[in-house]
């Protein structure tokens, strides 16, 4: 048996996490393991395609959420197993897999002791203004709206330096714009229908950093993606939103109460469940996956593929 690390040199101590990696491979009796760097032009698909040629049972993925999603999508279609080293700051999957953050030798021991739990990936096809069409992968979330634009809006280095408090700013940003979508969209083989919305967020799992529920259904193994369509309508709305949110999603939602205050509905946020979602929007707008920014689109398609890929988990997890 051969692991091999895909690293993203900024994000880690690599002395360090070699050091921890060299005592669980010897302690698991496995190979010496490779050890591939990302840059800046290839943020992982080309190391994680020689780490595939060189034939490994098992792909560690050091980095931020860009590296794990790209190295994911370059997983996907192959029967690697995938363990994770939370190095950034949202570490988004991560979070929602209940997996430890900021303790590098726990999690290079599950990477070499763990077993693997299949998850779904998302699929999506980005249609730009020029008309070509972008094929990715994301594993957490994909959004058009404010999200987005609040993305596009973070100082990189202020992120760098204060993590994600470094969005609050964007958000103030983001929220001075009309921040108005017009779109045509699809569920499933449903019926085309018309919308006008300020936020599409469709979600492979649901909470965000700072631990915020967004989406308190979604599930990474059920097959399907839980969408958030929000459309508020002056402040009323955005405190109704908050509430849902924070409080309901945030507090009631995780834990015994739930049972007896169940959900309540609000005329700004709904959520639906589909494998495909396909929409076409009346102007281009950002778009961003799993809290990268992808540039602008007109239109975008979604689709769920079902336990594309092995993660490592704990074996007690």
């Amino acid at each position: 048996m051969r692991a091999a690390v895909v690293y993203n040199p900024v994000k880690i101590d690599l002395d360090a996490v070699r050091a921890v990696v060299d005592r669980e491979q010897q302690a698991a009796g496995w190979e010496d393991t490779l050890w591939f760097e990302t840059s800046k032009e290839d943020p992982g698909r080309g190391a994680t395609t020689e780490a595939l040629e060189a034939g490994v049972d098992l792909v560690i993925a050091a980095g931020g959420d860009g590296t794990v999603r790209i190295v994911a999508e370059t997983l996907a279609d192959h029967d690697v197993a995938f363990a994770l080293l939370p190095s950034g700051t949202g570490n988004l999957l991560a979070r929602n897999m209940n997996l430890t953050l900021d303790d590098v030798e726990h999690s290079i021991h599950t990477a070499f002791t763990g077993r693997d739990r299949a998850i779904d990936l998302g699929r999506i096809e980005i249609r730009g203004e020029d008309g070509t069409v972008a094929k990715h992968a994301f594993l957490v979330m994909a959004g058009v709206g404010i999200d987005a634009k609040m993305l596009a809006a973070t100082d990189e280095d202020l992120k760098a330096k204060i993590g994600w408090l470094a969005y609050v700013k964007a958000i103030i940003v983001a929220l001075r714009d009309e921040n108005t979508l017009k779109l045509r969209y699809q569920l499933d083989d449903g019926p085309t229908k018309r919308m006008q919305a300020n936020t599409v967020i469709v979600g492979n799992c649901g909470t965000l950093t700072g631990n915020i529920l967004l989406l308190p259904d979604a599930a990474l193994d059920d097959g399907v993606f839980d969408i958030m369509l929000l459309r508020p309508e002056g402040i009323r709305h955005w405190l109704q939103i908050i509430g849902k949110v924070v409080i309901e999603n945030g507090l009631v939602q995780r834990t015994p109460l739930k049972r007896f205050f169940g959900t309540r509905e609000i005329a700004a946020l709904n959520y639906v469940k589909a494998k495909r979602l396909t929409a076409r929007l009346a102007e281009p707008q950002e778009i961003e996956l799993d809290g990268d920014g992808f540039g602008t689109a007109v239109g975008f398609r979604t689709t769920v593929d079902a336990g594309a890929l092995r993660i490592r988990v704990p074996q007690d997890a």
